[in-house]
């Protein structure tokens, strides 16, 4: 078993969303050292860890291979179910639309993410897919959690692609 908190829940649970939050920039930045877009996933019941992952888009080849579908798939995989209602999803970058209907399939009960992402973003930015009418399932859901660290791992990322890029053509 995969405890966050061997010893017990922190008082203040703004110290274990920062806590778990943190768990997660450590996966975007393992996804960054792949050469992967820096977003990072951790899924959690209680105090247990159900899945942890970072995208994996480039390594897999596959469009679909974002960090909150491969977390989701961990988690699915350590309860045995295909529901996961009770659990929280603290994840670096806003969920794009793909991964924001996951977590409604998934019946997550709520998000917690770090940096906006207004190209793709699911939850508020493009689209606010919780919010249609008409859906069965309303995830819980709030942004901004070291939202700072998590689009400066994402600033960087890029910045460093474009010079990359830059020095090609030279």
């Amino acid at each position: 078993m995969n405890l966050l908190f061997p010893l017990g829940e922190p008082p203040d649970p703004a110290e274990r969303d920062r806590k778990i939050m943190g768990m997660a920039l450590r996966e975007a930045h393992l996804a960054m050292e792949r050469d992967e877009v820096p977003v990072g996933v951790v899924v959690v019941l209680g105090n247990r860890v159900l899945g942890r992952a970072g995208n994996s888009v480039e390594q897999l080849k596959d469009a679909t291979a974002h960090a909150e579908m491969l977390a989701l798939t961990q988690a699915f995989e350590a309860v045995g179910e295909k529901r996961l209602e009770k659990a929280e999803v603290f994840c670096t970058l806003e969920p794009c639309i793909q991964c924001t209907g996951a977590l409604m399939h998934a019946r997550v009960a709520r998000l917690v993410y770090g940096a906006p992402d207004p190209k793709f973003g699911g939850v508020e930015s493009l689209a606010r897919l919780f919010d249609l009418p008409g859906v069965n399932h309303r995830v819980r859901h709030e942004g901004g959690l070291l939202a700072e660290e998590s689009a400066q791992l994402l600033r960087r990322f890029f910045q460093s692609k474009r010079r990359r890029s830059k020095g090609n053509l030279l």
